[in-house]
């Protein structure tokens, strides 16, 4: 197991202001075969790198949704001062992120409890900074000072078949009919594995659009040469 606290961007339930990271949580174990469940997830509803990727995206998305009138979502983040907002912009710029579960009638509170128990792991515990005295997202004008809390297990100190058993758990996740008959269900990782296998065989990575066009904006900005795309799909 491997937890992270990073800078104040999750607005704690009920808070007008940040004071907790996405704060990371990951969870490896082996199963037989060579498989395993990894789950790597963010303790806000969604991670701020994937908010910065999508921003255009979910403009797009507000929009359509205004057009056909769907209820806009409203589970990502708020702007300054806590209130909800689908503008990534105002999210990103003075705003912040739900906790897991988003607003507090959802259960928001259970991800803002997660993201807290991260913070004592890493911050308290270690001694490093915690809560809203870590740096600010994106400013580099200071240290860190982030905290690391990792814990390994060793399975066969508890009751043996633990491999088989976790294997035994794995397939039958796998194997729960899918409600809509056309998406399988998966377990932590399996989606990681799929890119692998999908990286392999387009000998390179495959990278979103907004993942370029943000590269080539940090390579005008420092004046150096741009990301060059081997091949467009």
């Amino acid at each position: 197991m491997a937890f992270t606290n990073t800078s104040p961007i999750q607005y704690p339930t009920r808070a007008a202001k940040p004071a907790l990271g996405t704060n990371p949580i990951s969870i490896g174990v082996n199963g037989t075969g060579g498989d395993h469940f990894l789950l790597d997830m963010a303790t806000t509803t969604v991670a701020i790198g994937k908010m910065v990727l999508h921003k255009e995206l979910l403009k797009e998305m507000v929009e359509i949704a205004k057009r056909r009138g769907d209820p806009i979502p409203e589970s990502w983040g708020v702007e300054k001062g806590g209130k909800l907002s689908t503008d990534a912009d105002k999210i990103i710029k003075g705003g912040g992120l739900f906790p897991l579960g988003g607003s507090e009638i959802s259960g928001g509170y259970k991800g803002y409890g997660l993201g807290a128990v991260v913070e004592i792991f890493c911050g308290i515990l270690a001694g490093a900074h915690w809560g809203p005295n870590v740096r600010k997202w994106m400013n580099a004008t200071s240290y860190a000072d982030l905290g690391q809390c990792f814990v390994a297990v060793d399975p066969e100190a508890f009751a043996p078949g633990f491999f088989e058993r976790m294997q035994e758990l794995i397939n039958t996740l796998r194997s729960l009919p899918p409600y809509d008959g056309k998406l399988n269900v998966l377990v932590a990782g399996d989606p990681e594995d799929k890119h692998v296998k999908l990286v392999k065989e387009l000998g390179g990575i495959p990278y979103h659009p907004n993942q370029i066009k943000n590269c080539d904006v940090l390579s005008e900005k420092l004046n150096v040469k741009k990301v060059k795309v081997a091949k467009e799909y």
